[in-house]
């Protein structure tokens, strides 16, 4: 082989080794090593075979040029063929195929001419030629070897064609070199490939824990993280499709879009610290149990004691005078009446509402000054100072105190995932999933960012957990609410600058909302929005 020929080989062989480190998409990077083997031993056809768990070689790619043949890879179609067993079914190595003998025995095996050959089974091949008319005569088949000496393919090259007789002969020995070297390269490129594959699939795995972990910590936010995520995703692909409004000109990478799903994923892990007792505080009474029932036993408790002192006052009036048993039933009717009504009262307002009405504050202070006797004759206050405070809450069902616990989850968040040693492409993972509660007028949290000091990804973020938290079923301190309902309370949020303008006009124009309503929300949920009549809501 003359020097020039021999350079030019191992300069192509250098070139595709780099592109074998360039690549990440592992259907581009078998295509590449089976067509860099065949391009340096100027092969017709070749095949390329993965070892499977299961020790069997599975058909990755097969391409034969003068047959027009292209399958597997890129090309979008099947590979038909059964797996080849490297084992037979009692257990002895299969010996008979030239590939599988290849892999048991991790050595390169030669082939100049099939027909010729003793000692393998090309039954196959010779009924392959028949049908195509081929003639399948020389082989190459070596193995790939991974960092550890374990065989995770096979590369086969089937009829090395001479270049200027066009003839097929055999592959020589440079060839053999050639390729063993590529095969060489090509595994290690696919054993880093798997490598980091196996290591993406478990982050993935272990942030999808993290957010079932939070969800089933409590029934009334389960789901939550798992359809942020969702929303989230639908946004950003709604913004990077359209080709009008503000956002005509967004764009995101393969690598970025990733980005954003992983900090959507994990947009809530800092709750994994917040108190079940506030996570789940279903009532303003409610601490490790719902102190509503204490209160139902006061009430009781109180009516019969005022009955008592009715009746006791009655006897010492009347001195030995009749007594009016109608007048005297009507009045004990009265009081049970009156705290009947209060009990009620406290009942009802035990549940969280978006806006408590000054009289009603006042009727609680009142309620809480009634007194009753206690086991040692004592009187007592009938609400304590605690209960007063809790029932008083003006807006849901926590206390400041509480709602102060509550949002320190997000700077846990923060604080957690700004903690990891994160690759370059997932820097921006804690602004993204920590911005989700900031306001575009800056009275947000944590930080208090205006619009212009967030991305687009984490308003994104934002919009998507308002409007799932607004929708979800499984809340406490509401009753899910329906479409129309929902997309008021944003409109709203938008005229006020508590969430993005343009994405939010994404949102209604390309119908976003309904998309995720009709995979996640009840039907009942699900009614007429008047697109024409969203508050501060602009179509183009």
């Amino acid at each position: 082989m003359p020097a020039s020929t021999l350079l030019n080989q191992l300069d192509r062989l250098n070139s595709i080794g780099v592109a074998l480190s360039a690549e990440h998409d592992h259907k581009r990077l078998l295509e590449t090593i089976l067509l860099g083997a065949k391009e340096l031993t100027n092969a017709d056809g070749g095949t390329l075979y993965s070892v499977t768990e299961d020790n069997k070689l599975k058909f990755e790619i097969m391409r034969t040029l003068s047959l027009d043949i292209a399958m597997g890879g890129t090309t979008g179609k099947e590979i038909t063929f059964p797996p080849l067993p490297i084992y037979l079914e009692n257990g002895a190595p299969n010996t008979n195929m030239v590939a599988a003998y290849s892999v048991v025995n991790a050595a390169t095996v030669n082939i100049a001419d099939a027909y010729l050959t003793e000692g393998f089974d090309f039954s196959g091949t010779r009924k392959f030629d028949e049908t195509t008319g081929y003639r399948s005569k020389s082989f190459l088949t070596v193995p790939m070897k991974n960092h550890e000496n374990e065989i995770i393919g096979i590369l086969q090259l089937i009829n090395a064609i001479d270049p200027e007789t066009n003839q097929i002969i055999a592959f020589s020995d440079s060839h053999q070199r050639l390729v063993e070297s590529l095969a060489s390269q090509a595994a290690v490129a696919l054993t880093n490939q798997n490598l980091i594959a196996g290591l993406k699939r478990l982050f993935e795995s272990f942030i999808k824990l993290i957010a079932d972990a939070i969800d089933e910590k409590s029934p009334y936010t389960g789901g939550h993280c798992q359809r942020v995520p969702e929303l989230t995703m639908m946004l950003a692909k709604a913004a990077i499709d359209t080709k009008t409004g503000p956002l005509k000109d967004f764009s995101m990478s393969e690598s970025e879009i990733y980005e954003l799903n992983i900090a959507a994923w994990l947009h809530d892990c800092g709750k994994v610290t917040t108190p079940e007792s506030v996570m789940d505080k279903a009532t303003k009474l409610e601490t490790i149990f719902d102190r509503i029932h204490l209160i139902d036993h006061r009430f009781e408790l109180l009516k019969t004691q005022r009955e008592n002192a009715y009746l006791h006052k009655l006897i010492l009036a009347a001195s030995g005078k009749p007594v009016n048993i109608k007048h005297m039933m009507h009045d004990i009717k009265v009081i049970k009446k009156q705290l009947d009504d209060d009990k009620n009262f406290i009942r009802k307002v035990n549940f969280g509402t978006e806006f408590m009405k000054p009289e009603d504050k006042q009727r609680v202070k009142e309620i809480a000054n009634y007194e009753y006797k206690s086991d040692s004759g004592q009187s007592v206050k009938f609400l304590t100072e605690n209960e007063v405070y809790n029932l008083t809450i003006e807006r849901g069902t926590l206390t400041p105190e509480e709602r102060i616990v509550i949002n320190n989850h997000i700077v846990v968040t923060i604080n957690m995932l700004e903690a990891l040693p994160y690759p370059k492409d997932l820097r921006r993972v804690p602004e993204y999933a920590g911005g989700h509660h900031e306001r575009m007028d800056g009275k947000g949290y944590p930080k208090g960012l205006k619009r212009e000091e967030m991305s687009i990804p984490a308003r994104m973020m934002g919009i998507a957990d308002i409007f799932e938290a607004l929708t979800s079923r499984d809340r406490p301190y509401k009753k899910a609410k329906t479409l129309s309902e929902t997309i008021t309370i944003l409109g709203k949020m938008k005229i006020e600058n508590h969430i993005d303008p343009d994405i939010f006009d994404l949102f209604i124009r390309e119908e976003i909302y309904l998309r995720y309503a009709e995979k996640f929300l009840e039907p009942e949920q699900i009614d007429a929005v008047d697109v024409a009549n969203i508050l501060g809501y602009k179509s183009n």
